[in-house]
């Protein structure tokens, strides 16, 4: 009898399964650093989470006492939690070592820069992690100078794709 021996699959890095994502920060905001952190977090609000019950859009990240904590991140109660529930938009601390709450989140707090979710998702690990960014706000001519970027590539990706 032989052994049949199975080919490993190349791996194409983690693999993560995005609940959230904060598509107004993008255009709102210059990000210019991002950072994975992890959520402290109730067992009804990761449930709540895994639904895609989740809302990043007025969420911004504040320090406190040498500790990052995640500001109205809207998580709808679970509605099979009966008494268990948790409060929707209560405070939750993100889990970032000192050196990186020092790094960047004190950069933040010095330069007049904002902390800012960009997505929320689960690991390969199965562990909810939020990718914050380190976000100047754009003034409006930005914004219209970016919107004009964007347009003229499509323009381009169009007529290359009409040439080829």
């Amino acid at each position: 009898m032989s052994k049949s021996k199975k080919k490993k699959q190349p791996q194409t890095g983690p693999s993560i399964d995005v609940v959230a994502e904060n598509r107004k920060a993008r255009h709102k905001f210059e990000v210019l650093d991002t950072l994975e952190c992890g959520v402290a977090l109730t067992g009804s609000e990761v449930k709540s989470i895994r639904d895609r019950h989740v809302s990043l859009d007025e969420a911004f990240g504040r320090v406190r006492d040498g500790e990052v904590w995640l500001l109205n991140c809207d998580i709808p109660e679970y509605k099979q939690a009966t008494i268990f529930n948790h409060a929707p938009k209560r405070p939750r601390k993100l889990l970032m070592r000192r050196s990186e709450v020092r790094k960047f989140a004190n950069k933040a707090h010095e330069s007049g820069l904002t902390l800012v979710p960009l997505r929320m998702y689960f690991n390969d690990r199965g562990i909810v992690k939020v990718a914050l960014g380190l976000c100047r706000g754009k003034k409006l001519h930005d914004k219209r100078e970016t919107l004009k970027k964007a347009d003229m590539k499509r323009d381009i990706d169009r007529a290359l794709r009409r040439r080829g």
